[in-house]
């Protein structure tokens, strides 16, 4: 071989090797912390952990070979979610997931810097999560639950499934901010639908039991039971006392009317851990979340319980029946 066609086959080789070598160096790995508001054992979480995970996979995030995910399930604890957050912050993830607004707060708590994008959040302006809805302006933005204004729909269907009911206790968080202005837009309902509100702010147990009982004592009352981190903490004894006392109940989410609540309206919350992943993955590519607007629900659901409604002495409207998404027999 020739020296001139020696030299050039050697070069022609040392620029095939970098690119070799490029193509065989493993993707970088992103880290994505979860922080949940529920146990680890509650069926719905892992529900809405799974749509957030199958959704990111479609967008090209696989577990493993380009991104870590270290999930932590705060059960609507403080302190846990407190202990939490410090946790998964000191991963130094990319960007977090947190699911609830005791979740948000804790993470607020330890950073200001972290991006955040929250599922499942009431009211992020009045909690100071966000500066508007449109524009976040800082390092949180998200999906949040439900536009006030559809608030009322409570009421209106409590009243069409009870014709009867005259009185509503609103069961609200007393740590959830947006429980005032919700208060305000069913209020608005009452007025034109004659029915007296009144509102019952719950911490434990304890209090719940005692303003139940207390409100049960006059007759045609029902209840509006709103999402907060007590209500889910404590779904199981309002569901009972709902029953002990035959109390019509409107809730939010549909595992409390599996559990057997009376009926739910409220938005799809898988359906919002499956759009964060679309967020999440425009975080990773670059983009902030003070530019990323909070977005309200697109998927709002119906259930009804016949079985309660029976034991309740109740008939559903057959129109009601036609609108609702699920009906358990």
């Amino acid at each position: 071989m020739r020296r001139r066609e020696f030299i050039t086959l050697i070069g022609g080789a040392a620029a095939v090797w970098p690119l070799a070598a490029r193509s065989q160096q493993p993707e970088r790995v992103r880290h994505i912390g979860v922080l949940m508001n529920v146990a680890a054992t509650d069926p719905e979480g892992q529900a809405q952990v799974a749509a957030f995970l199958q959704a990111l996979q479609k967008l090209g995030w696989s577990e493993g070979r380009n991104v870590r995910i270290e999930t932590r399930w705060g059960e609507n604890d403080v302190e846990r979610d407190s202990r939490y957050a410090t946790e998964l912050l000191a991963f130094a993830p990319d960007v977090i997931l947190a699911s609830g607004t005791l979740s948000v707060a804790a993470l607020r708590r330890v950073s200001r810097t972290s991006p955040i994008v929250f599922a499942g959040v009431s009211d992020p302006v009045g909690a100071g999560f966000v500066d508007t809805l449109a524009r976040p302006g800082g390092n949180v933005t998200g999906f949040m639950i439900f536009e006030y204004s559809l608030s009322g729909k409570w009421l209106e269907l409590l009243k069409e499934i009870a014709p009867r009911l005259m009185r509503v206790a609103f069961l609200r968080d007393s740590a959830n901010p947006a429980g005032i202005a919700q208060f305000g837009a069913v209020q608005a309902a009452a007025q034109s639908l004659g029915v007296e509100l009144r509102p019952i702010d719950i911490r434990d147990a304890g209090e719940i039991e005692r303003s139940i009982a207390s409100f049960a004592r006059a007759a045609n009352g029902g209840l509006i039971v709103t999402p907060g981190a007590s209500v889910s903490a404590h779904h199981d004894l309002i569901i009972m006392l709902a029953a002990r006392y035959k109390l019509p109940a409107v809730y939010t989410s549909r595992p409390m009317v599996i559990g057997g609540g009376l009926i739910c309206y409220g938005p799809d919350i898988a359906d919002q851990f499956r759009q964060s992943a679309g967020y999440v993955d425009r975080i990773l590519k670059g983009e902030k979340p003070a530019d990323l607007p909070v977005q309200a629900p697109i998927k709002y659901e119906m259930v009804i319980n016949l079985k309660i409604a029976k034991a309740l002495g109740l008939q559903v409207p057959p129109t009601l029946l036609a609108r609702a998404d699920e009906v358990i027999e």
